[in-house]
């Protein structure tokens, strides 16, 4: 005998209907088509359309699986994958720790630096897009406040998880949030290189932690950064009261206090307060640094050239004054034999 409907589907079917945001008079029609469909038997190949028009609205939510009342960008997988993708694709992080700072104090500070970031000039020629317009990186540069917790395990991931390594070893899913991530991260953690990233990162990770995250690596942008969040004259001197007041305000004053640069991630390396300082000081940015290594690679073959010239040059010297002195030789010993012969034919 055919199976019949399971009471149970057609409950949980029921209670989904019920909670559409249509009338209730398709959702009525809906039951009575499904009670009229129950009291025959139903084949195995029959689908929910043959079932008197049985249709599932667009907003059918399984019962196993509720809808979550919390943000997606508060939910801890989907944070977890916002911290891998961050920390792959962001070649500088500046990492603060703060202290109770209030709404009002965190809304001060993005607004001073959200102006210090708008004064910086825009690059000339890099970095640049594959038109050849300069970039202005200015407003994708974001302060943030990390999850401590969700961020030392993200960065696990990025620092042990290599999911083409794992993919020649098993099948499995090799996702952020799966399985062997975490077996992979549990026991690479345990006997983990102290020299490593993620160990050298780990002690800046604790308690309440904020970051500055930039798409490129500007040293301007980053001194103008430093100079908001850690001024520290004369290198990084703060705004001054004239230029810009709201910078002196006691909100903004008292949350600046409560911030402290801790270190930084650079290239996948990690900086500390010193090395982060350096790089903001790169006077001209990296086209500099370039120029300048570019110079230095040119004087080098220069001073390589040159030196190897000067001992050809040399060599060829020595060569060529023995070789004078051995004709030199030979012709004084030939003209003394004929000297010789001279004599005793005379």
């Amino acid at each position: 005998m055919p199976p019949r409907i399971n009471g149970s589907a057609r409950g949980s079917i029921s209670r989904a209907l019920q909670r559409t945001t249509n009338s209730q008079r398709p959702a009525a029609i809906l039951l009575q088509s499904l009670r009229a469909a129950s009291r025959h038997y139903a084949s195995a190949s029959a689908s929910p359309l043959s079932l008197g028009g049985l249709k599932l609205p667009d907003n059918y939510v399984p019962p196993t699986q509720p809808p979550s009342a919390r943000r997606p960008e508060e939910r801890k997988t989907q944070l977890l994958r916002s911290y891998t993708a961050l920390l792959r694709s962001t070649p500088l992080i500046l990492f603060f720790q703060h202290s109770n700072l209030t709404a009002v104090e965190w809304a001060a500070i993005r607004r001073e630096l959200r102006l210090a970031l708008d004064n910086v000039p825009a690059p000339v020629v890099s970095p640049a897009d594959s038109n050849g317009v300069p970039l202005n990186i200015a407003s994708s540069i974001e302060l943030q406040v990390l999850r401590t917790r969700i961020f030392n395990v993200a960065f696990k991931i990025v620092e042990f998880f290599d999911p083409g390594e794992q993919a020649s070893k098993s099948n499995a899913y090799l996702h952020d949030l799966s399985s062997t991530a975490y077996e992979t991260i549990r026991k690479v953690e345990a006997a983990a290189d102290p020299n490593s990233r993620y160990a050298q990162v780990a002690p800046l990770l604790v308690g309440p932690v904020a970051a500055v995250t930039f798409p490129d690596v500007s040293p301007a942008h980053l001194a103008a950064v430093l100079s908001v969040l850690s001024p520290s004259p004369p290198t990084f001197p703060p705004p001054s009261r004239k230029k810009n007041p709201g910078y002196y305000d006691a909100v903004a004053q008292n949350g600046l206090q409560k911030l402290l640069l801790v270190g930084g991630r650079i290239e996948d390396r990690v900086f500390d307060l010193e090395g982060v300082k350096w790089v903001g000081g790169i006077e001209g940015g990296l086209d500099t640094l370039r120029a300048q290594l570019i110079s230095m690679l040119q004087s080098a073959g220069l001073g390589l050239t040159t030196a190897l010239e000067g001992h050809s040059k040399g060599l060829w010297l020595a060569l060529e004054s023995r070789r004078t002195q051995l004709e030199e030789e030979a012709n004084g010993g030939a003209k003394k034999e004929e000297a010789k012969k001279e004599k005793t034919s005379a």
